[in-house]
C-alpha cells in the first residue's frame, strides 16, 4: 500500500529530530561542574553534567557582545550586532521583530515551536506556535510570582520562576507527546540572573562554610588601571537589594527603589557595621556567590525534570539538548560581578550538546566558535535549507568529531554599551587560540594584549613588552582583516555614535533605569 501525500510528510517530519534550547541568564562555566573549577565539589551540577556526560562539551563557545540582550539578538540571528542592529540593552531599543530568526525558519518548516520563560528582547517573539515569556520589568522577569506573556495576554503566577518556567515547558512536552511533527522547544531560564534571588529551600543552603576566592579576586589592575580598574562592577557596587537587606516597611515606590540601591554609586559601600573595609569585601563576594549558585542548584534541579521527563517518554534519543547561556559572568574574578569585558570570564559562554547516535558521549571540542555559529548549526541538524544568509558558520561537523581544517582560528568581539551599566569602556578584540587583543576606544586609546598560554589569568598586558611586538603587529593585521569581514563600514566615530545613540525606550531616572534592570 502507497503512502499519500500527508503520510509522506509525517514520515519526513518524524525523520527531524526535536531540538531543546536551554538559555539560562548569566550562567557561567566557572559554576558548571563539569567544566571543573573551584566549585565543583562544593556546588555540583550533575543534570546539567548529564548532558556532557552523554555529549559534547565545548571549551571555547565565544559571544560576540557580552550584554544579555545583543548576544540573544546574534544567537538568534546569527549575525553581529551591526547587521541585526541590537546594540546594547540601555538605550538600546527593542529588538527589530522583523528580522530573520532561526525559530522563523523551524516554524515554516512544520516544526513545532515553542518559547518559555525569559525573551528580554522587548518586541513580541515571532516564530513560535505559542509562547510565554517573562513581560514585568520590561521583560526582566522576577523571581518570585512572575508575570508571564501567555500568547499575547498578561498572566501573574505563583510561585519561583525557575520551577513555573520548567513547569510551563513540561506541560507543552506532553500535551504535544503524540505529535507527528518535531519540535523546537526555547527554554530560557530568569535565572541566575541579578538580583539572585534563590528558592526559599536554598535560602541558606550554605550558610556554614565559607566559599572559596578566584585566584585573581585581589587583582590591582597594575597595567589596566583605566579599563578593567575603573568600573562600577566590582564587589563594592553590590547594593541593599543585592545583598538581601531588609526593606524598611515604611518606604514605598521611588523612595524604597532608592534604598534598595543604595551601594552602586561610588562609595556607598554595603556591609554590616564595624566590618573593616577587606572584611566588608569578602562578606559581600560571600553574600553574592552563595545566592548565585543556589539560584544555579535550582537550574540544575529542573534540568534534572526535563531530563528525566524525555527518559521515561522515550523521547531523549531523537532530541538534541543543548545548555548554554548569552554570555558568561565574572563570579569574583578580578574582584569583578557581572560581565561585558572580552576577558575570558563573560567571553566564554558555556555550551554543553546530548544527540544520542550522533554525538560521541562524553566528548569536549576546543575549537572557537561564535555564538552567531548556533543558528546555521542548528538549521544544519535539522536539515533545514533556506538562501537567507548569515555571518555564523555551521559548526555540526566539529558536534561529529570531525575537524575540518578550513575551520576558523580567530573570534572577533565588539561591546558598545557605557556609560550605563557599570561603566565597561566599548571596545573591540581578537581571540585566538593563544591571544587576546583589545582596542578600548570611546573616550581613551588603551590596547591590551594578552598571552593565555602563560597568562591564562589576564593579568598582563603586554602591550609595550618589546618580546611581543611582532605578535601585536600580525594580531593587529587580523583584527583589521576581521573587521572588514564582519564590520566594514564603520569606523571609530561611528562606533562613539552607537554608543551615545539613544535607540529608544530609555528612563532619564537612574532609579528607575536601576528597576527595569535589575529589581522584580
Amino acid at each position: 500500500m502507497g503512502f499519500s501525500c500527508k503520510q509522506e510528510e509525517q514520515t519526513q517530519l518524524q525523520k527531524g529530530p526535536n531540538i531543546i534550547y536551554i538559555m539560562a541568564d548569566d550562567l557561567t562555566i566557572q559554576a558548571i561542574s563539569a567544566y571543573g573549577g573551584i566549585y565543583k565539589d562544593i556546588a555540583p551540577t550533575p543534570n546539567i553534567d548529564r548532558i556532557a556526560e552523554g555529549g559534547m562539551l565545548f571549551h571555547r563557545m565565544l559571544c560576540t557582545n557580552a550584554i544579555c540582550g545583543p548576544s540573544r539578538a546574534a544567537i538568534l540571528t546569527g549575525d553581529y550586532s551591526n547587521v541585526n542592529g541590537y546594540y546594547k540593552n540601555e538605550s538600546g531599543g527593542k529588538f527589530d521583530s522583523s528580522k530573520w530568526t532561526f525559530p522563523q525558519a523551524f516554524q515554516k518548516a512544520s516544526y513545532e515551536s515553542a518559547l518559555f520563560g525569559k525573551w528580554h528582547l522587548g518586541s513580541r517573539p515571532m516564530g513560535f506556535d505559542t509562547f510565554k515569556y517573562h513581560n514585568s520589568v520590561v521583560q526582566q522577569g522576577a523571581y518570585w510570582d512572575p508575570v508571564y506573556n501567555e500568547n499575547g495576554r498578561d498572566v501573574k503566577q505563583r510561585g519561583y520562576a525557575t520551577n513555573l518556567t520548567t513547569g510551563f515547558a513540561l506541560e507543552w512536552l506532553d500535551k504535544q507527546k503524540n505529535s507527528a511533527r518535531p519540535f523546537l522547544m526555547l527554554l530560557q531560564y530568569k535565572a541566575p540572573h541579578r538580583p539572585w534571588r534563590p528558592d526559599q529551600k536554598y535560602e541558606h543552603l550554605w550558610d556554614s562554610i565559607e566559599m572559596p576566592y578566584p585566584k585573581t579576586f585581589n587583582d590591582l589592575y597594575k597595567g589596566r588601571e583605566e579599563t578593567a580598574g575603573d568600573t562600577e562592577m566590582t564587589m563594592d557596587y553590590l547594593t541593599r537589594g543585592d545583598l538581601k537587606f531588609k526593606t524598611p516597611d515604611t518606604l514605598k515606590g521611588e523612595e524604597k527603589i532608592a534604598w534598595e540601591f543604595y551601594g552602586a554609586g561610588k562609595e556607598e559601600i554595603v556591609q554590616p557595621e564595624k566590618m573593616t573595609y577587606q572584611e566588608g569585601r569578602r562578606w559581600r563576594y560571600q553574600k553574592f556567590i552563595k545566592d548565585y549558585l543556589a539560584c544555579v542548584r535550582s537550574i540544575d534541579d529542573n534540568i534534572g525534570k526535563l531530563l528525566d521527563y524525555l527518559e521515561s517518554t522515550k523521547r531523549s534519543e531523537n532530541t538534541i539538548i543543548i545548555l548554554t547561556s548569552d554570555q558568561g559572568f565574572y563570579l569574583g574574578e578580578h574582584g569583578f560581578f557581572d560581565k561585558r569585558f572580552i576577558y575570558e570570564e563573560s567571553l566564554t559562554m558555556p555550551f554543553l550538546v546530548k544527540y544520542p547516535g550522533h554525538i560521541k558521549p562524553g566528548s569536549q571540542n576546543g575549537n572557537i566558535i561564535s555564538n552567531i555559529d548556533i543558528a546555521p548549526t542548528l538549521m544544519e541538524l535539522a536539515n533545514i535549507k533556506e538562501d537567507h544568509k548569515m555571518q555564523g558558520r555551521s559548526f555540526a561537523q566539529l558536534l561529529k568529531g570531525e575537524n575540518p581544517k578550513s575551520w576558523k582560528n580567530e573570534h572577533y568581539y565588539h561591546y558598545y554599551e557605557f556609560p550605563f551599566w557599570h561603566h565597561v569602556q566599548p571596545h573591540f578584540g581578537i581571540r585566538t587560540q593563544r591571544y587576546t587583543l583589545a582596542h578600548f576606544y570611546y573616550n581613551m586609546d588603551k590596547w591590551e594584549l594578552y598571552d593565555l598560554q602563560n597568562d591564562p589569568e589576564q593579568i598582563k598586558n603586554l602591550v609595550g613588552n618589546p618580546a611581543y611586538k611582532d605578535v601585536l603587529v600580525d594580531l593587529k593585521k587580523q583584527l583589521s582583516l576581521l573587521q572588514q569581514k564582519y564590520d566594514p563600514n564603520n569606523d571609530l566615530d561611528d562606533y562613539r555614535r552607537i554608543t551615545e545613540k539613544n535607540f529608544g525606550v530609555i528612563s532619564d531616572k537612574k532609579e528607575n533605569v536601576y528597576s527595569r534592570n535589575y529589581m522584580e
